[in-house]
């Protein structure tokens, strides 16, 4: 294998091989070598991701097959196993490994001393080394591996602390949630099957492309993908389960919401790009979905009190952004705000653990307040992650959702489906964004604090393992967004690195190209919706502290927020209540008629039970006895039949 950029498929082996060593020798391990072990292999990841993206530079095509097992096949169907290493794969790569490290030398401050040490690290191998697998396959199948060990490895670090009956709980439902969505996938690949005659991705896409444009099973084939990405991505209506993931340890949600599992969704339809380019009907569902996902999950945030969920509801909102990216076409921009956001979300998270970990466990941020004077690492770095995700000026979240906004507006691809309608309800998302993280950070770092004396008597800053990446995550989450300038005036080096990757040039995207004074007036309004959110939130928590905190904090509007606007009361009622009205009909049947007798059933199932123990003696012989005598009436009854023909 002579072509540097081929190693990167040893990135999932290598990651396999950290959670295999501490799955089944970590105990024997003494704390800190299982942490050592797992984030030097993480780091082996990224180094191999990093040789992959310098040796794909300056090609004219920037795509390296790589068939790993190519004697898989039925019935005529290829199901080779390889990967597909090319601009988006490796950025994908990058962000999972990069990012991923980080956590992991985080983790190992943050997890010191805790009774699953070892194990904690093989499952957040694991983890890695599913969603490599994902990013990196070159067929449907092999992608499916992949996205379902996420899955699993989510189910298993969501209900990490499982002795707790709301960790394992939560861990069900995530896990049970998603396999609705995957469902999707599946009917999605069957349909390939018998349309294309193929699960290779490459295949797919450029048969897709011969297809009528807006072609009925191109469109049905694209809602299915979506309704996977839906479950992955935590999007309407399947994103009930990512707020009740945060019962895992803090550095299992930063991974969940800022380099694995969650930008799987996007990925999905990122990768498929030239087959959503010819149905604008299936785009236009993602857009809108996406569009009323990130509105439902910021007003939700609105009235949250829990220091994570909070950014729980954020991350749904800002996968919202990313999945009207690419529902209007424009599938670089998705991608763009899937790299910028891993970074400044992954600060926040990190973040949230510090606090918590100097807290003593303490989640709520009614009872915080003025940490920024005791813990100004944490304070700093988290204050540079709110406003990058508010959208200010300068910092890498700016450029990817400014890139959004103009995108959604000028897009051509599903103008008939309400573009105008789509800008205006992502502006408001970007000034209710700006205003929860202001209240996010100002109800934790600022004003006067509201901690128990004893609480605030033990606050220090976390120790250099935990603190190191969050200096690394506030430096990419200020200088990220520097890849993707808008193009209409400024180098742009984003854009043609993942537009070939991800349309292939097998077909285009149509967008509006308007005059220049628009597209500076376009960015002026990006940036007046982040001025504008934090200016209202500064007006709210900070010059008028009191009243009106404690009313937005106590009133009914608060409550449906805090609710998550009523989404699991809702399913609890239609489909959990259903089901467990079914479960106690079945309950009342087995007790009442079939136990108790009545109407006969009970005395005549007893009967039946009684005969057909004697058939289940336990003894060989008597078995072998019967089988000759059932061989021996199948023949006469045989000879029988062809004597009356």
């Amino acid at each position: 294998m002579t072509d540097p950029a081929a190693w990167l498929i040893f990135a999932p082996a290598l990651a396999l091989t950290g959670a295999l060593i501490n799955g089944l020798f970590g105990r024997a391990l003494k704390e800190p070598l299982p942490g050592i072990l797992a984030t030097l292999v993480a780091a082996g990841a990224f180094v191999l991701s990093l040789i992959a993206f310098v040796a794909l530079q300056g090609r004219d095509d920037p795509t390296v097959a790589v068939t790993v097992w190519p004697y898989l096949n039925l019935a005529g169907l290829d199901l080779s196993i390889g990967a597909v290493i090319d601009p988006l794969s490796v950025l994908m790569m990058l962000v999972i490994t990069g990012v991923g490290t980080l956590i992991h030398l985080y983790s190992m401050g943050y997890m010191h001393g805790d009774a699953g040490y070892a194990r904690y690290f093989a499952l957040l191998n694991l983890f890695v080394a599913a969603m490599s697998i994902l990013v990196l396959a070159d067929s449907f199948l092999l992608m499916f591996v992949g996205w379902e060990g996420v899955g699993v490895s989510s189910f298993l670090l969501i209900g990490f602390w499982y002795a707790t009956k709301a960790n394992a709980d939560a861990a069900r439902k995530a896990f049970i949630v998603n396999r609705i969505g995957d469902l999707g996938l599946m009917f999605a690949m069957f349909l390939m099957v018998g349309v294309f005659g193929t699960l290779t991705i490459a295949e797919v896409n450029a048969e897709a492309v011969t297809m009528a444009f807006g072609s009925g099973m191109l469109a049905l084939i694209g809602l299915l993908l979506l309704l996977a990405a839906t479950g992955k991505s935590a999007q309407l209506p399947l994103q009930v389960w990512l707020p009740d993931a945060m019962a895992g340890p803090t550095p299992v949600s930063a991974l969940i919401h800022a380099a694995t599992m969650v930008t799987a969704g996007v990925y999905l339809i990122a990768r498929t790009a030239p087959l959503f380019a010819m149905t604008p009907l299936a785009s236009a569902v993602v857009a809108w979905v996406g569009a009323a996902t990130a509105l439902i999950a910021a007003l939700a945030a609105l009235g949250q009190t829990d220091i994570k969920k909070i950014l729980a509801y954020s991350t749904i909102s800002q996968l919202g952004f990313m999945f009207v990216a690419v529902g209007v076409g424009a599938y670089w921009v998705g991608i763009f705000h899937v790299f910028t956001h891993a970074f400044f979300k992954a600060l926040l998270f990190l973040g949230s653990g510090s606090v918590i970990h100097a807290l003593g466990g303490e989640q709520d941020i009614r009872k915080m307040g003025g940490l920024g004077a005791k813990m100004r690492i944490t304070g700093t770095t988290s204050l540079i992650a709110t406003l990058a995700i508010a959208g200010v000026p300068f910092l890498s979240g700016f450029f990817s959702k400014d890139a959004i906004l103009v995108y959604t507006l000028t897009s051509m691809h599903v103008e008939g489906f309400g573009t105008t309608a789509l800008y205006g309800v992502l502006l408001v998302t970007a000034v209710l964004t700006a205003f929860y993280m202001f209240r996010w950070y100002y109800g934790i770092f600022g004003g006067e604090s509201r901690m128990d004396a004893k609480v605030e008597a033990n606050v220090h800053e976390s120790p250099l393992t935990m603190t190191v990446p969050l200096t690394i995550l506030a430096f990419f989450s200020v200088v990220a967004g520097y890849v993707g300038l808008p193009k209409f005036a400024f180098p742009n080096w984003i854009y043609p690195w993942l537009d070939q990757a991800t349309l292939g040039g097998l077909t285009e995207v149509p967008f509006h190209h308007p005059a220049v004074w628009v597209e500076w007036t376009l960015i002026g309004v990006s940036v007046a919706a982040a001025v504008v959110g934090l200016a209202l939130g500064w007006w709210v928590y900070a010059s008028r502290e009191g009243e009106p905190v404690r009313s937005l904090a106590e009133g009914p509007l608060a409550a449906l927020s805090r609710s998550g606007l009523g989404f699991d009361a809702a399913y609890r009622t239609v489909v959990i209540g259903g089901a467990e009205g079914s479960a106690e009909a079945v309950t009342v049947l087995d007790r009442d008629v079939v136990d108790r007798g009545l109407l006969g059933f009970g005395a005549a199932l007893g009967f039946l039970g009684r005969i057909a123990a004697l058939l289940q003696n336990g003894f060989v012989r008597a078995y072998a006895y019967a089988m000759y005598a059932g061989a021996a009436i199948l023949v006469l009854v045989v000879a029988w039949l062809g004597v009356r023909s």
